[in-house]
């Protein structure tokens, strides 16, 4: 089932033992300290060793509606712009929108239910760290507005968990292809050369189809969904590989200091989504199956067993900021680093470089149609290259 993102402040309000002043975690550490009577308030686990189960995928379905006790309820408010929506903090009447930078007011505030995750992969870099990393990724942008870092770094970067599942499951498919055999052949051909006609040779490769069936197994581990709608896919999956042998059971005190997202696309769409990521996967075993030189897949039927799953949320830092009247998000992996962000180009910048392409190309006497679709195809390229 699918359901609005609802981003919640759920762990801001946690207290110091000794004198209740609101901690925040610091990211890659396992307690929270007081800043106010320096007391290290302990982030402890059920078990120190005890590492993240996974749960029966065909049991929890109907996860939506038996969640066992672990869901809570939070008064949110949808951002008018990109749609997030977001949880406001107790007392506050203003805020602005994690994934845009859009105002939120509190306005028309309703109460959504949503499930608790059951992992967390707690936040390694500070935000000194992600700052830093922000700042090197302006200063790498080609083409980029002289003004651009004035504008960029004046905005702050938000702390976030976005929620994912994970799948384990083991697969069978059965199949129909062909197997393609290369073989060469050997024939003759006439052509003109020096006006006479000559009769030559060659050899060709001919493949040879036969009909090929049969069934390969697979097993696949943490295949990682993520379960928000907030972030264009492409985005958050350049992020992508995630340490999950870092995740923890969850625990509210990881997110005190740092938003989080609920998920919105549900268990089952979820699953779906991972099948799709595991075809090319199942693919490659069919093809090898068959053998030969060449392979062609007619049909493939996969059943699925043995399926579990998690329900976690990863750490990421989001900067959105706003550049004459436009919108850019800057994002990154808050345990590896990894940074993916869009932004402005300077056209006046682009123009000048054309120009000067286009002289330098008159002054050593090339073709000056060559010489510009070979500047045209370079820009382009460099585009593609450091968007």
């Amino acid at each position: 089932m699918e359901q609005n993102p609802i981003i919640s402040d759920l762990g801001n309000t946690t207290g110091c033992k000794s004198c209740g002043a609101i901690l925040k975690y610091a990211p890659g550490t396992n307690s929270l300290q007081c800043e106010y009577c320096g007391t290290v308030n302990e982030i402890v686990t059920p078990n120190d060793v005890e590492k993240v189960s996974e749960l029966d995928f065909n049991a929890h379905t109907d996860l939506d509606k038996n969640n066992d006790g672990e869901s809570h309820e939070v008064s949110s408010v949808k951002c008018t712009s990109c749609g997030a929506e977001s949880t406001l903090k107790p007392n506050v009447t203003a805020d602005e929108c994690a994934f845009c930078g859009t105002a939120l007011v509190l306005k028309n505030a309703h109460i959504k239910t949503v499930i608790k995750p059951k992992s967390v992969l707690p936040f390694k870099i500070d935000k000194k760290e992600a700052y830093s990393s922000f700042g090197k990724w302006l200063g790498s942008l080609w083409f980029a507005p002289n003004d651009l870092k004035k504008y960029a770094v004046s905005e702050k970067l938000n702390g976030i968990y976005l929620p994912y599942w994970t799948f384990d499951t083991n697969t069978l498919t059965d199949y129909t292809g062909e197997q393609g055999i290369d073989r060469h052949e050997t024939e003759h051909y006439t052509t003109v050369e020096n006006g006479q006609t000559v009769t030559k040779t060659r050899t060709r490769v001919v493949t040879d189809w036969y009909y090929a069936a049969g069934s390969v197994g697979n097993s696949f581990d943490d295949v990682l969904v993520n379960a928000s709608h907030s972030l264009p896919r492409d985005y958050v999956d350049v992020l992508e590989p995630w340490d999950l042998e870092g995740l923890v059971p969850f625990n509210e005190n990881y997110l005190a200091g740092f938003r989080s997202e609920s998920y919105q696309v549900g268990l089952k769409d979820s699953f779906e989504l991972a099948k799709n990521k595991i075809k090319g996967t199942i693919d490659s075993s069919i093809r090898s199956d068959i053998g030969g030189d060449r392979q062609r897949i007619h049909s493939s039927d996969t059943t699925y067993s043995n399926t579990t799953f998690k329900h976690t949320l990863l750490p990421l830092w989001i900067s959105s900021f706003r550049y004459r009247g436009k919108s850019f998000r800057f994002l990154i992996n808050a345990r590896t680093g990894e940074t993916k962000g869009d932004r402005p180009y300077s056209w006046m910048k682009i123009a000048g470089t054309v120009i000067s392409g286009i002289i330098t190309i008159c002054c050593f006497g090339l073709d000056i149609t060559t010489g510009i679709v070979a500047l045209a195809i370079f820009l382009l390229l460099l585009f593609k290259v450091f968007k």
